[in-house]
């Protein structure tokens, strides 16, 4: 995998870091797994404007 290097608000990270800890992962698992889902939603729907 590639790595990459993202500047984010506190509150941003704040938000990211309570959700992993209820799901008890990494908060950058959980911004990369949201990340993924918002780029296959994306994908769809520019799929479906075809």
């Amino acid at each position: 995998m590639k790595q990459v290097t993202l500047l984010l608000e506190p509150c941003v990270v704040l938000f990211y870091s309570r959700i992993a800890e209820t799901l008890h992962k990494p908060p950058e698992q959980v911004m990369a797994d949201a990340l993924f889902k918002l780029a296959g939603e994306l994908s769809l729907e520019a799929l479906s404007r075809e």
